[in-house]
């Protein structure tokens, strides 16, 4: 780690994998298939995403104002509204959830009357594709390559759907930041959270990262293209050249069977660079020397 980055690293060793969905658990129009072989080269990677506190260096150091900040919005999860009624400004048709609210950006993940109290060892989010870049050119880093990230949450195991086996339960207990009971209404809780946890929480994988799955979408540096894996290059690939939409992965603390079950390794998703929501950050790998 740097004094510029205080985030631990895990160092990801070079070596092959099989990328994409084994199991089938995938939609065919999010394109994890066809699974593909891909080689890389060795990398160190955040062991979690970056923090409130690691974001807030930044911002103090550079007067950085995020993309939500200069919008004057962001997109909120409805239980967790933390404004006025005067705030909302739209809910999506197709997802109702989700509230735009006037006030809401990375120090006000639930609107203007929330805050960052107790949660400086939580991801950042309210981070846009392009805010994740500009952090990291300030700490000399970068955002990992979708085959980077997927190799790195697969902690050396081949195949399996999360990053500690097919199985969701670990010994009867929880091992990931998702939703329960009854998507959006009534979250049991029974992972502890109802939005997002401490960045490193629960156990990590083989490979000492943390939450890979659930918690947050994390923003890869990859255009996403649902029919790239058909003519992904064999070594290093780094997604298609243009496009209009950039990768997520991982999923959320939002994540549910009923509706979204992305809280996989080879799942994927992608949101246009400048969009922000409750339930995004992102985690960053160093430059080549």
């Amino acid at each position: 780690m740097s004094a510029g980055h205080p985030i631990p690293q895990a160092d990801i060793p070079p070596g092959v994998f099989v990328m994409g969905d084994h199991t089938g658990d995938g939609r065919p129009a999010d394109g994890e298939r066809p699974v593909h072989e891909v080689s890389l080269p060795g990398f160190s990677i955040d062991v979690h995403t970056v923090t409130n506190d690691a974001f807030a260096a930044f911002v103090n150091a550079t007067g950085y104002r995020t993309e939500s900040e200069k919008f004057g919005y962001s997109a909120v999860f409805q239980l967790v509204f933390a404004g006025d009624d005067c705030d909302i400004l739209r809910r999506p048709p197709q997802a109702p959830w989700w509230v735009g609210v006037a006030g809401a950006d990375w120090r006000h993940p639930g609107g203007r009357n929330s805050s960052l109290e107790g949660l400086g060892d939580h991801p950042v989010v309210h981070v846009s594709w392009n805010d994740a870049q500009a952090y990291c050119r300030w700490a000399g880093r970068r955002l990992p390559t979708e085959a980077e990230w997927e190799y790195a949450s697969r902690g050396g195991h081949a195949g399996h759907r999360f990053p500690w086996g097919d199985e969701l339960l670990v010994d009867g207990a929880w091992n990931c930041n998702i939703w329960q009971g009854d998507f959006p209404g009534t979250n049991t809780l029974d992972d502890g959270y109802l939005t997002t946890a401490p960045a490193p929480h629960y156990r990590p994988n083989d490979y000492g990262l943390y939450q890979t799955v659930g918690n947050v979408w994390e923003w890869c540096q990859d255009w996403y293209d649902p029919d790239y894996y058909g003519r992904s290059p064999g070594r290093m690939p780094e997604g298609p050249d243009s496009g209009t939409q950039r990768v997520l992965r991982g999923g959320s603390f939002l994540c549910h069977d009923s509706y979204c079950n992305r809280y996989r390794n080879s799942a994927r998703s992608q949101n246009t660079p400048d969009s922000a929501m409750s339930n995004a950050g992102f985690r960053t790998v160093a430059t080549a020397p």
